[in-house]
């Protein structure tokens, strides 16, 4: 089961966020990410937040087509996306690609990259998606094996503890059962130079960061 969460940041429309927002089983827009839907003809299936940054307006018509509204004080100890989230998985979503919920405010980016992360979510594949730019969490051990464009940037990054056994296959600077310290810039800005290319890890949480920069290029062969 598919969910896609529209958060309140800047949403820029590409291909791989097109397709998302096509191929769901679940809408679910946070506070003001009700407005991102407004704008694409989509009705959410459920709003969560404390409904601050909605207009009063969309909100009086959402409530009045039924749409379900789960709302909080603005005084709460989670943010609306982390809400949201926990509500996707309660209700049976297995994959939940996540947009707009990067640009607008660091602490917020921030904030919404390291819920990728979070133990209690460990279970539920999630994807940012921004722009031309996917980012998702690896949890060793594990594989992934990805369709890319020659051109592409990965940048692989360390959470809250170095990762260890770290293979790279169809890059330009290839890994073979590496270790990547947490706060190691290792694993920063790595081409793709195949259209198909893995990441291996055998222990450790790895933020993947993809810049898909190579579509635009006769040499892409992504899928």
């Amino acid at each position: 089961m598919k969910c896609v969460i529209f958060a309140n940041g800047p949403l820029e429309l590409d291909t791989p966020t097109e397709q998302a927002i096509r191929n769901h089983d679940l809408v679910l827009a946070t506070d003001g990410g009700a407005v991102h839907c407004h704008t694409l003809g989509m009705k959410p299936d459920i709003v969560v937040g404390d409904m601050d940054s909605i207009p009063g307006k969309l909100l009086t018509q959402l409530r009045q087509q039924g749409v379900e509204m789960h709302t909080f004080p603005q005084r709460k100890d989670q943010t609306d996306l982390e809400l949201a989230i926990a509500l996707a998985i309660e209700r049976g979503m297995e994959e939940l690609t996540i947009l707009a919920a990067l640009g607008e405010r660091w602490d917020m980016s921030i904030a919404s990259v390291m819920l990728l992360a979070a133990p209690r979510f460990a279970g539920t594949q999630m994807t940012l998606l921004a722009g031309s730019t996917t980012l998702f969490c690896l949890r060793g051990p594990d594989r992934k094996e990805i369709a890319a464009c020659q051109g592409d940037r990965l940048s692989l990054i360390p959470l809250g503890s170095p990762v260890a056994g770290v293979t790279l296959q169809g890059l330009e600077y290839p890994l073979a059962n590496r270790h990547i310290p947490l706060g190691s810039t290792l694993g920063i800005s790595n081409i793709v130079i195949d259209p198909q290319i893995a990441v291996t890890i055998n222990e450790g949480i790895l933020l993947c960061v993809i810049e898909r920069l190579g579509a635009d290029k006769p040499t892409c062969h992504e899928a």
